[in-house]
């Protein structure tokens, strides 16, 4: 369930008698021609649909993440390392305080890796509580579907165009030349534009509906079975 469709007394009753809650993490950023919340769309829409059987909260995805390298793209946003782990660590601590105590991040974006680091340091410090950073595309099922289809499964490119995240006349390459992400990795914001162009890494750009929702549907299933089986 959405906490947008709950009110404080009815999470005071869900926590006496289950604490297990979902916490999505996004970030906005350049995706081709793809949404900028990408990341962000993916993130909140697979802990949904993962957690509404079971009737498990789930709160709204928290949009901005580390992507300081996408910064020469407007409409991207970045946050500072430490500013991120103390927010995620504020809303960690007011999880547990709501009565919280099994915590999945459902993680949609590369950069917010530290967020996973943090979750053993929190655990260290609150040995009552569980929490667990799911990357949800990278899970060992879902990279599986994935590269069932074509291993060249990357940023803005094929992986993340569902149709969800399409914008209406928006235009893409149909495919490119996969970028050097070693040297990638290296570069300065503005160097990364002038390598990405458009910003996707490569590869092709779209892959057919019913292939997408295949890859979905394990996506979800798999996210739904880290929120049932602690």
């Amino acid at each position: 369930m959405r906490i947008a469709d709950m009110e404080w007394r009815q999470v005071e009753d869900w926590t006496r008698s289950d604490d297990r809650v979902v916490l999505p993490l996004g970030s906005t950023e350049q995706h081709a021609g793809l949404s900028l919340l990408t990341d962000a769309i993916l993130a909140e829409r697979v802990a949904v649909e993962a957690a509404a059987p079971l009737g498990v909260p789930v709160y709204p995805v928290l949009p901005f993440g580390i992507a300081p390298s996408f910064q020469a793209y407007p409409g991207s946003i970045t946050v500072r390392v430490a500013t991120y782990v103390a927010l995620i660590t504020d809303v960690l601590d007011s999880l547990k305080r709501s009565g919280f105590r099994r915590i999945l991040l459902v993680n949609g974006h590369a950069g917010n890796i530290a967020a996973g680091s943090l979750a053993g340091e929190w655990m260290m410090d609150n040995p009552d509580c569980r929490v667990r950073f799911h990357d949800w595309w990278r899970a060992p099922r879902t990279s599986a579907a994935v590269a069932s289809y074509d291993g060249d499964a990357t940023h803005a490119n094929w992986m993340e165009n569902f149709p969800w995240t399409r914008l209406p006349g928006t235009q893409a390459h149909d495919s490119k030349e996969m970028v050097d992400l070693a040297r990638l990795r290296t570069l300065p914001p503005f160097e990364v534009r002038q390598l990405l162009e458009d910003g996707s890494y490569g590869g092709a750009n779209q892959r057919s509906d019913d292939d997408m929702l295949a890859i979905w549907n394990v996506a979800v299933a798999e996210t739904r079975g880290l929120i049932e089986n602690w």
